[in-house]
């Protein structure tokens, strides 16, 4: 290769613009050596933020406990083509001979989707968890056959079980899916507790004698450190109560004297199950659509918790065998999803359902953000097939599963702890979460908000010392069969064809006389459209030739390398200057 090609390669990949800023100070450097006797450690691995991702380790007596492995769906603006985004475990895999055990606080995605990715590299240590998690957990881990199937111990609410030299105890929690637990793990200094996701059961602001027995239970404890859910703490108040949702959506199937249609999501466990007992008790059939509703159903149905007459749900093929007002279709697809149910049926692409005018569509959801254009899609598609449309702006159709201020206020002056640490959350939410404490009367010096990869040691139980550094943090990317942390130069390469496309020179070489020995082939896709730019294409073939020519001239041998690099950059100067576009550049020669 000729001298000075690789720096002109190295130049070039730098010039290249990027979202990813380039670290002097790499976290991944750092891994803190096992803490003293007298310190206990947390270290969130993910959850905070960001909302997803959970997992925090909480190290004591020389033993690592894993709360949740979670994963976030793909993030386009990051990781475009990516499946999912993961917890960085680097710092468990450095301590995977003192990992002992995995909790799991409930089951959905965010908490359990990485547990077939990742458990094996930390050592697969026994996972503990409630039953329906555990069969949501199995359920998931059939879709990959060539993972080994994880140890799953049931755990109870009230139940104190000791692992190595550490006792826990597990306590319900109100969320949107049965058997959410928090987890209160025991030290020489206090417990740690958390939350896991949850809100309040309450009536007017008041919480229920179940949740006051269960707090209250807690508060009698000595309790070192508390982390919890702050998903909602933006919100002021309290959030509304699911038994309201479910008796207005119990009075709406009662009531409605035409096919109902409900748009849910299918993690909406208590609601979704709710739904279909009420469609069951006024003598209605139920049409499911969309996988994700069939399959927790089923697990429902298999973990005891819904038992409904066989005959009660009805294939979609099948209703036009019923009054329309006999109907109740709960489907998928309430945040505008394009392959979803809801949006096949609402344009007219689904096989068996076609909306009329007499139809009533609930929209049991509250739109999550980033998705604001497909949800507001969905409902013109709606308007336009004239069905009447209830959605959670005009009645109680829908609450979210995670708690306001003042159900998150009222917990953390139940449990008491001495440390707290907002969780669950983006940096904001976790912010609002650590200002209304404050502001009811809980010290600022008691209160850490950490980043991803902070690592929080408690010493003798009386000091908190957060480390400078942070343990490796970057999330873990899968894509497609890959998994790993993410590779900037694909991804870079991934966001550069999306903004700009791609440009292919395809050009043979004499060899010998290092002259080109027909006119180049162009290939353009993302860029410009070929057919209607015919005076550029003639200026690039002119300019590859010379730029070729002028490269080979009196190279002997030819070397391919070198003619590609100086190829790449003129071009791109010349397409940039012409066009105001970066394609990228990719030069196929072939030496002849």
């Amino acid at each position: 290769m000729r001298p000075g090609s690789t720096a002109r390669r190295i130049q070039r990949i730098l010039r290249r613009p990027t979202s990813m800023p380039m670290h002097a100070n790499r976290a991944a450097d750092y891994y803190p050596e096992q803490p003293a006797e007298n310190v206990v450690r947390i270290v969130p691995l993910g959850g905070v933020e960001e909302v997803g991702r959970n997992m925090v380790a909480v190290d004591v007596n020389g033993d690592i406990f894993v709360f949740d492995v979670g994963f976030h769906f793909k993030e386009e603006d990051d990781a475009p083509g990516a499946d999912y985004s993961l917890p960085n475990t680097a710092y468990l895999e450095k301590n995977k001979e003192r990992v002992r055990a995995v909790i799991i606080t409930h089951g959905h995605l965010d908490h359990i989707g990485g547990i077939p990715f990742l458990m094996a590299r930390f050592g697969n240590p026994p996972i503990y968890t409630r039953n329906l998690t555990s069969i949501m957990i199995q359920r998931r881990q059939e879709e990959y056959p060539d993972v080994p199937k994880p140890e799953i111990n049931i755990v109870e609410p009230g139940q104190s079980i000791t692992i190595a030299h550490t006792k826990m105890k597990f306590f319900p929690v109100t969320h949107s899916i049965p058997d959410s637990m928090g987890v209160s793990l025991t030290t020489p200094y206090g417990n740690v507790v958390l939350s896991g996701d949850l809100k309040l059961d309450h009536q007017d602001n008041i919480p229920s004698e179940r949740e006051v027995t269960t707090w209250g239970e807690l508060a009698k404890d000595k309790n070192l450190f508390f982390i919890a859910d702050s998903t909602n703490a933006e919100r002021e108040g309290f959030s509304i109560p699911e038994k309201r949702v479910q008796q207005t959506l119990d009075e709406i199937i009662k009531t409605v004297s035409s096919r109902l249609i409900i748009g849910t999501f299918a993690s909406q466990f208590e609601r979704m199950m709710s739904i279909i007992e009420s469609a069951e008790k006024y003598g209605k059939k139920i049409v499911t659509e969309g996988r994700s509703i069939k399959n927790n159903i089923e697990i429902a149905e298999r973990a005891g918790l819904l038992k409904i007459d066989k005959s009660t749900i009805i294939p979609a093929q099948d209703i036009s065998n019923y009054p329309p007002d006999k109907l109740v279709l709960l489907c998928t697809g309430a945040q505008g999803e394009e392959f979803a149910a809801l949006m096949r049926i609402a344009t007219k692409q689904h096989k068996y359902i076609q909306f009329n005018e007499r139809d009533t569509v609930v929209l049991s959801s509250s739109v999550i953000p980033g998705n604001e254009v497909s949800v507001q899609k969905l409902k013109d598609n709606l308007y336009r097939n004239k069905v009447t449309i209830i959605h959670y702006r005009s009645s109680d159709v829908h609450s979210t599963g995670h708690g306001n201020t003042g159900e998150l206020v009222w917990i953390n002056q139940q449990v008491n702890a001495k440390f707290f640490m907002p969780g669950y959350g983006y940096y904001s939410m976790t912010a609002s979460h650590a200002k209304a404490v404050e502001q009811a009367g809980r010290p600022r010096e008691s209160i850490i908000i950490a980043d991803n990869g902070s690592v929080i040691d408690i010493i003798d139980g009386e000091t908190l010392n957060v480390h400078k550094q942070k343990v490796p943090s970057t999330p873990l990317i899968v894509d497609g069969f890959n998994i790993g942390n993410r590779q900037e130069v694909v991804m870079r390469d991934r966001q550069s064809l999306a903004k700009d496309g791609m440009f292919v020179i395809i050009a043979s070489v004499n060899l010998k006389t290092g002259k080109l020995r027909k006119s180049p082939d162009i290939i353009s896709r993302g860029f410009i459209y070929l057919r209607e730019s015919q005076n550029l294409l003639n200026e690039a073939r002119i300019l590859i030739k010379k730029t070729v020519e002028d490269s080979t001239h009196n190279m002997n041998p030819i070397d391919l390398d070198y003619v590609k690099n100086n190829l790449t950059d003129v071009m791109a100067g010349f397409l940039f200057a012409r066009t105001n576009k970066a394609p990228m550049v990719i030069p196929v020669l072939i030496g002849m």
